[in-house]
């Protein structure tokens, strides 16, 4: 059980980091692994990498990476993942909701990295948190009033942030913000 806690507590710690989390995946992602790619915001996989949730082969459950499968699968698509077990491939993972990205060598994987690391030096670090938080505050929830006057709150808040006002000056001035530098 200490090793299960300690999984979970791992994989909800990945999860609630406010980067951006890539899963890189060469190879095989079985169980676990497989977990570990799903409680990621973006996967990129080389071809020839394979997955499963093949805990039931081995007389077992994947409880503990459950809530991250089910949130990047869906509940249909996991109870069938979970139920067989099979194996899929890296070409077969972005339709079931576990990849983004097939690249055709490991050697591709550096310019996928560079390619992010790139994108996101644009992004404000605070504001790429704010928005991941956002999300899972929002998925799922009815779209009422609470819920719209919720989201004007947030964006009123980003609006008069230190990154908010840095963002926007920076658009107005024709300049890089600060974090971009």
């Amino acid at each position: 059980r200490a090793d299960a806690r300690n999984l979970a507590e791992r994989l909800k710690a990945l999860r609630d980091v406010p980067g951006l989390r890539v899963a890189l995946v060469e190879g095989a992602a079985m169980g676990g692994g497989a977990g570990l790619v799903a409680a990621c915001d973006r996967a990129v996989a080389v071809a020839n990498a394979k997955f499963a949730f093949s805990e039931v082969k081995l007389g077992l459950i994947p409880a503990t990476i459950a809530p991250y499968v089910i949130e990047a699968v869906g509940a249909r698509r996991a109870r069938a993942l979970f139920a067989t077990g099979e194996l899929f491939t890296a070409d077969q993972a972005p339709g079931f909701g576990l990849g983004d990205q097939v690249v055709a060598s490991a050697g591709d994987l550096d310019g996928v990295v560079q390619g992010l690391a790139d994108a996101m030096k644009a992004c404000a670090p605070g504001a790429v948190g704010d928005a991941k938080r956002l999300v899972h505050d929002v998925a799922g929830q009815e779209i009422d009033h609470g819920l719209l006057a919720e989201t004007a709150r947030r964006i009123a808040r980003a609006r008069v942030s230190e990154e908010g006002q840095e963002g926007v000056r920076a658009f107005l001035d024709k300049r890089k913000p600060r974090w971009a530098e």
